[in-house]
């Protein structure tokens, strides 16, 4: 499964890194709504929870499903600009009708508001859709959904009121810091840009992602199959320190491509793709090949050894290896006359937060 960022005759320049302090902030209000995906935040979020106005957490569980499940396409420029207050300008100058799109996808649920449909403000059948599946969501988006419908002008002031709050709250403090980092890895990847070319500057961003060998497309590895493009306009990348472990893509019609990657942590392993993931919980879906894990995870054994401890016919064990071997859990070593095979016991143990961090990203 692939998201594929169609950039076939882009100029290099549309291609941009940037930072973007709404995008961080939108990362943050996340952590704060969904700490379980971060737990190396959790002391952060439960100092900021601890030190927040009743006013300003009412708000922020208000309208969370704008940054819980997924982010609103506008609250990740595709032209950053240097100040949160900018930025929110930049939004404001956003008709109502991209706007209200945005907010009811995460509203209703990922792409169920499509882009180009009737519009739920003029078209009375869209809007009792978009009601009804807000109301499905839970009472909290069924009045977000109802406000929003009735009076955008007020919403979206509501929206930004909350999010020039949670500045004077906890971001601009954060921000001072968190500024820092994602420079330093600005440099990094617009060097590299500027020096490798694109193909480079891709897979420093994350092992996820990669220039096609064509060369006109970008691949991100994500759990679902779409595909957008970039002519006209470009792609942004957006750096961020706390939006670790996702991989946030703004890819609906409508709206330029941008894509908000994690900062590296100082020693980062490689993301694990989705197809060895796959390949994992697809070998280990089998009972007979459990049964050789857990002979294997006592130590090195040969297929005969095998075959004899469970009583299967050696052809048998060695098809079931293969499985295990093509799914990375094994490793094979002859000595002399014998093939020992040893589980790799790091990848099995990894195959948890593997999952975790492909169903995430």
């Amino acid at each position: 499964m692939t998201l594929r960022i169609d950039i076939g005759g882009l100029p290099a320049g549309r291609l941009r890194f940037a930072a973007s302090p709404l995008a961080e902030l939108t990362a943050m209000l996340h952590v704060l709504a969904e700490p379980g995906h971060h737990p190396q935040f959790a002391d952060w979020a439960g100092e900021v929870w601890a030190g927040m106005r009743p006013y300003l957490a009412e708000r922020l569980r208000e309208a969370d499903f704008l940054w819980r499940s997924s982010q609103a396409d506008f609250l990740l420029p595709a032209r950053p600009r240097p100040t949160l207050v900018e930025e929110l300008d930049e939004v404001d100058r956003i008709s109502d009708e991209p706007y209200v799109t945005a907010a009811l996808v995460t509203t209703c649920g990922s792409n169920r508001v499509r882009f180009g449909a009737p519009s739920p403000l003029t078209d009375e059948a869209a809007r009792e859709r978009a009601l009804d599946l807000a109301q499905a969501r839970g009472v909290r988006q069924e009045a977000f959904a109802e406000r929003l419908l009735a009076d955008p002008a007020a919403v979206r002031a509501r929206v930004r009121d909350t999010l020039e709050q949670c500045a004077e709250a906890f971001f601009d403090a954060a921000w001072t810091d968190v500024a820092v980092r994602l420079a330093t890895d600005l440099r990094v990847k617009n060097d590299l840009l500027r020096r490798e070319g694109v193909g480079t500057a891709l897979a420093s961003v994350s092992g996820a992602v990669s220039l096609a060998p064509e060369g006109d497309c970008i691949v991100v590895d994500k759990l679902l199959d779409k595909a957008t493009a970039a002519h006209g306009t470009g792609v942004t990348f957006i750096p961020s320190v706390f939006g670790s472990p996702h991989l946030a893509v703004v890819h609906a019609p409508g709206w330029q491509p941008v894509v908000q990657y994690p900062v590296a942590e100082p020693s980062p392993s490689e993301p694990v793709s989705l197809e060895t993931v796959t390949l994992r919980l697809e070998a280990l879906s089998h009972p007979v090949r459990l049964r050789l894990l857990r002979t294997l995870a006592r130590g090195p054994h040969t297929t005969r050894e095998l075959a004899h401890a469970w009583e299967l016919s050696p052809p048998e064990v060695s098809r079931h290896l293969a499985v295990l071997r093509r799914a990375g859990l094994l490793t094979a070593r002859r000595r002399g006359r014998y093939v020992r095979y040893t589980l790799n016991l790091p990848d099995l143990t990894a195959l948890g937060p593997d999952l975790l961090a492909a169903v995430l990203r």
